[in-house]
């Protein structure tokens, strides 16, 4: 305890992510036997909402264990993945797998639009049922904080997708800021290509009204969604661009790009967030390119902290202090920059290439001693949590908060000026036009949960 920035919270962070302190009711005999424990070498038995794109990968990735169901309402996305799975029951709408086979489901993936995640993950949680769900976990900040709350109630193993929470280099981060390796770190930069080259959005982009595809079931895919004519602007995937569906670009990659800061830093709710910047601001969708800065108070021994937000770039930011020739985060122009006050990091997307700045000052760098321990994977991360194991290191407890105020970012681009965020009342102070924003809306019939 020598380094004034190694503080009991750092260690007790660290444990947690060991799996050596109980979480969200895991690690006792009682809460074992109540969640009915599986033995590690026990198949679970699990369903997927979504089983198209990203769901496809998902679902790979746990193809260890039994795939009992699938959901999809776009019979032409999930094509690939159905024919994988001939004699596993298919469904358009997720309420009609849970009505049918709930009895046979221990767990759920839910790898769908936005818009769809909230309601699957808790109709899968207050079913009893483990859930892995995408990045960004939800669409708003209210629908984040239900599932977290949902959760711990029912006692049930979760785990966002943001796969950089289990890298290697993520955790090498951590412990060289905890090892006060740059000293406090007062500034981070992260940035993402998207959504350039990716998918449109932008003033130019106008959902004109077509036929809905004979292979789509349109209304199953708006979900709890208000309805609309069908436009091929939202599908397959292009929907990201839409607020009513996704996030933007912020949904897509900060999730990842922003974990290894959220992590690091130990971050705790922001004071504020603005938007600083943006340009091609569409209608119907969110702008081309934005520039957006969290403000967080001091935490403990860590001081505060700015993080700032930049998507649609082609090229990574130029900043004062590092050389043009410098290369920071991804080469496909993803990452961040930790400034500290004695020095910086910079981190690829998924915590990938993590060192210091300048590079040369990586020769004969040894890393700090372990404090985390490393994960088995992402996915069979939460898989051994759904049998009884550790708590995955992105589950709700920490990816739910995490995700609040990172979708305070989407309301952000909404407004000029900066948004004063009161964490315990859970609302903005000086603009109650945005409070509106916080939650979503749900028509009739989609109950949530």
């Amino acid at each position: 305890m020598d380094n004034p920035t190694l503080t009991r919270r750092h260690l007790f962070y660290g444990a947690l992510l060991a799996g050596a302190l109980p979480s969200a009711g895991f690690g006792s005999a009682p809460s074992l036997k109540r969640l009915g424990y599986k033995s590690p070498n026990e198949k679970l038995n699990i369903a997927a909402v979504g089983a198209g794109g990203r769901a496809s990968e998902d679902i790979h990735e746990c193809s260890s264990e039994n795939i009992v169901a699938l959901t999809d309402p776009d019979d032409a996305r999930a094509e690939k993945t159905f024919k994988l799975y001939p004699n596993v029951p298919k469904y358009k709408d997720f309420r009609r797998m849970f009505d049918k086979q709930s009895n046979e489901i221990d767990a759920v993936i839910v790898a769908c639009p936005d818009h769809v995640h909230a309601s699957a993950a808790m109709w899968a949680m207050a079913r009893g049922k483990h859930v892995y769900c995408e990045k960004p976990l939800t669409r708003t900040v209210w629908e984040a904080q239900q599932l977290t709350l949902a959760a711990a109630k029912h006692g049930v193993a979760t785990q966002m997708g943001n796969q950089g929470y289990s890298s290697e280099g993520a955790r090498q981060c951590c412990e060289m800021v905890w090892a006060g390796e740059i000293g406090g770190v007062t500034e981070v930069h992260a940035w993402t290509n998207r959504p350039w080259a990716y998918w449109p959005q932008g003033p130019e982009v106008v959902p004109k009204e077509a036929p809905v595809p004979p292979t789509l079931d349109w209304d199953a895919w708006l979900a709890d969604c208000d309805p609309r004519p069908y436009s091929p602007a939202y599908v397959p995937h292009n929907w990201r661009a839409f607020p009513e569906f996704g996030c933007g670009a912020i949904g897509d990659m900060a999730c990842h790009i922003l974990g290894t800061p959220n992590m690091a830093l130990l971050l705790t709710p922001p004071t504020s967030v603005e938007c600083l910047m943006q340009e091609g601001k569409g209608k119907y969708t969110f702008p081309k390119k934005s520039l957006i800065r969290f403000d967080f108070p001091a935490r403990d021994s860590m001081p505060p902290v700015q993080i700032f937000w930049h998507d649609g770039l082609t090229e990574v930011p130029k900043f004062e202090g590092v050389a043009a020739d410098e290369k920071l985060g991804d080469p496909d122009v993803n990452g961040s920059l930790f400034m500290g006050q004695k020095g910086m990091i910079t981190t690829g997307c998924y915590g990938g290439g993590t060192r210091l700045v300048p590079a040369s000052k990586m020769q004969d760098y040894k890393f700090p001693p372990k404090l985390l321990t490393r994960s088995p994977g992402h996915h069979q991360d939460w898989i051994r949590a759904c049998k009884g194991g550790d708590p995955a290191c992105s589950n709700f407890s920490v990816a739910g908060p995490f995700v609040q105020w990172m979708l305070l970012g989407v309301i952000a681009m909404k407004f000029e000026g900066k948004l004063e965020w009161d964490a315990a009342k859970g609302r903005f102070t000086n603009n109650n036009a945005a409070n509106q924003y916080l939650k979503p809306k749900f028509r009739k019939g989609w109950k949530f949960a």
